[in-house]
């Protein structure tokens, strides 16, 4: 399975547009490949460059396992359309926020799908760990991409 954007090159800088200096507009993604007898997608976008330790910034889950692309600019609600739902980042908000890194060195920023073997069943607003503790057993493969930001 490969994960891919055409909003910046793999371990490329994120463009501003995506950021929270920007307009905090979630990147469009696109993958290809899935495992036979994936049912469903979960995605995770975290930093952990962040000074307080890993600073989830979007989680995704419940993607149907036919749909193979995310449009730029996701809203920020609960169920997207299609079924899928979402989680509450480190901020405690629902859906995309771009990086904000404090002054200094660039931050990592790595975007995770992974196909999965059922659907999650969590309701709109699962954090990431309890998304991740419901993966279990769940996954079939995955894939990521990286890009930087600083400040």
């Amino acid at each position: 399975m490969e994960l891919r954007t055409s909003a910046f090159p793999n371990g490329g800088a994120i463009p501003r547009v995506h950021t929270a200096d920007g307009a905090d507009r979630s990147p469009a993604l696109q993958w290809t490949d899935p495992p036979t007898g994936t049912q469903a997608f979960a995605l995770i976008v975290d930093d952990p460059d962040a000074p307080a330790g890993t600073w989830v910034h979007w989680v995704l889950y419940d993607l149907p396992g036919t749909v193979r692309t995310l449009a730029e600019d996701q809203p920020r609600k609960a169920d997207l359309p299609g079924g899928a739902k979402q989680g509450k980042n480190s901020w405690g908000r629902l859906g995309w926020n771009g990086p904000s890194p404090p002054p200094g060195r660039p931050h990592r920023y790595f975007f995770r799908l992974k196909a999965l073997s059922t659907s999650l069943g969590l309701p709109p607003g699962a954090t990431c760990s309890q998304v991740d503790a419901t993966l279990k057993g769940k996954v079939l493969a995955e894939a990521a991409w990286m890009g930087t930001y600083g400040r």
